[in-house]
């Protein structure tokens, strides 16, 4: 092979087989962090007195009344209590509306650090942990329906990596949380 040949091709090898970076991923991934975890608060929903479902609706009217944020009203009908919840116009734009309801951040999560990574085929799969943190007014109401969730606790996440016109590019997380304004 010609040595003017030979420069080209070893650094096109060179660039082909370079590694992700542990550093470089994690600086990828923390730019989508913090996220905001939302409890969703629903404009009208009914449920069987005495069930879970009651229960639940019943300790999100009892939070939404202290925050004085919603008109709140209950009707019974039969067996059945239907909850109607109302955002008030002086309510903080924090509230976002969602489908059918209400969105407000019950906390955030935070990236803590890149735990594996494991090369694929079109590039790397990195394994990482995101920590909750900054409870809110509402994370009782978060709490109420993940019994399990603790400020501080980690989870884990998985993001996917590229190799495109030679560098590293995020290309997905599995994050169903969007990103802290």
């Amino acid at each position: 092979m010609r040595p003017a040949l030979l420069l080209p091709v070893l650094l096109l090898t060179l660039a082909c087989s370079s590694k992700l970076e542990r550093g470089k991923a994690e600086d990828l991934i923390r730019k989508d962090y913090p996220v905001v975890i939302p409890v969703t608060v629903p404009e009208k929903a009914s449920a069987t007195k005495g069930s879970p479902e009651h229960l639940r609706l019943g300790a999100l009217k009892e939070n939404l009344d202290k925050s004085g944020w919603f008109d709140t009203t209950v009707q019974t009908e039969g067996d059945r209590k239907s909850f109607t919840f109302r955002l008030k116009a002086d309510a903080p734009k924090m509230i976002k509306a969602a489908p059918k309801g209400f969105s407000l951040p019950a906390a955030e999560a935070t990236f803590v650090r890149a735990i594996r990574m494991e090369p694929t085929r079109e590039g790397a799969r990195v394994t990482y942990e995101i920590r909750l943190e900054k409870p809110t007014a509402q994370f009782p109401l978060f709490q109420t329906l993940h019994p399990d969730a603790k400020v501080g606790q980690t989870k884990q996440r998985h993001a996917t990596f590229e190799r495109r016109r030679g560098s590293w590019e995020l290309t997905g997380t599995d994050e169903a949380f969007r990103k802290a304004e």
